[in-house]
């Protein structure tokens, strides 16, 4: 939920543009700029609309920047850094950001990406910093947090259209391919081992958005990781995919060169349809592994067409 004093926020109306369970975003008359209850539960009340943001994550960058926002701070990342931000100050890497380097740029906000840094909301409060925990994995999350991005930067109007020029682009990759069920495996390849992708990870999302049958569903999920079940040959061997996509973490090409491997050397798994037929497709991690972010539709393409090209 989202208030904001100085403008109305999104009406049920143009919420109804951006679906997927996206939270109601009220307006009422309040004594501060916003006030929004973030992805940790916790109700954040800003007095002044923020002018030096620090981000945790480099998913946030596009959606913040696409409604008029900017950072002082970023996470040092491997994945895409939209070329307004480069020049952001850097606050280590997203698994070890340092504190210090966050409160000596004087911030006025955090933006921190949920479960993996919230262990900063205690030492940046010590500070007065105030902070904001956001989740941007599935195409819902990001829609939602675009609408709280513009609520911080009063951009309701952009955010608005943002989402709906986003969902229309989603359903134009739907209706240009034919809408019949397939059957695909998601196998997530790191260096501790293998996994398999759930309804709730970024690749099992856009399959779900493409109306494919994910054949781990009713999998149970890993006790750390819900997105996730346990891998194994033999049950996905008997499930009998007629797609896998691989998603990855690590060095790319050494991972790939590994799964063709084990796939070859198995006779298992070549008596698999998507092994047989050559249906093994491996997906890029800017896409994948970390959040497409406002570019869900070019993820969601991007699949589409590895099946229908």
């Amino acid at each position: 939920m989202v208030r904001q004093s100085a403008v109305a926020l999104l009406t049920a109306a143009s919420l109804a543009l951006a679906g997927c369970g996206a939270p109601a975003q009220q307006a009422a008359q309040t004594g501060s700029y916003a006030e929004i209850i973030d992805d940790n539960g916790r109700t954040v009340s800003l007095a002044e609309k923020p002018q030096r943001i620090v981000v945790t994550s480099a998913s946030f960058l596009a959606p913040l920047y696409a409604v008029g926002g900017e950072v002082v701070g970023r996470p040092v990342t491997k994945s895409k850094v939209i070329p307004e931000a480069e020049s952001a100050a850097t606050i280590g890497p997203v698994y070890q950001i340092d504190a210090e380097k966050i409160i000596a740029l004087t911030p006025d906000l955090v933006i921190i990406n949920k479960g993996m840094n919230e262990k900063l909301i205690e030492t940046l409060a010590a500070n007065g910093i105030q902070s904001l925990v956001i989740e941007m994995k599935s195409y819902a999350d990001v829609k939602r947090e675009i609408g709280t991005f513009a609520a911080l930067t009063g951009e309701q109007a952009r955010g608005e259209e943002l989402t709906a020029q986003m969902d229309a682009d989603i359903a134009a990759v739907r209706a240009s391919i034919p809408q019949e069920k397939k059957r695909i495996a998601i196998i997530h390849s790191t260096g501790q081992g293998l996994s398999v992708q759930l309804s709730g990870s970024i690749a099992g999302n856009i399959a779900e958005m493409l109306g494919w049958e994910n054949t781990a569903a009713d999998m149970p999920a890993l006790d750390k990781n819900p997105d996730a079940a346990p891998y194994s040959m033999e049950t996905l061997v008997a499930q009998n995919p007629d797609i896998i996509f691989v998603t990855s973490m690590g060095e790319e090409a050494e991972i790939r060169a590994s799964m063709e491997a084990m796939f070859r050397e198995s006779p298992a798994w070549q008596s698999v349809t998507a092994i047989r037929e050559g249906r093994v497709y491996y997906l890029p991690q800017e896409m994948f592994l970390f959040s497409p972010g406002i570019e869900y539709p070019a993820a969601v393409r991007y699949m589409a067409r590895l099946i229908y090209p």
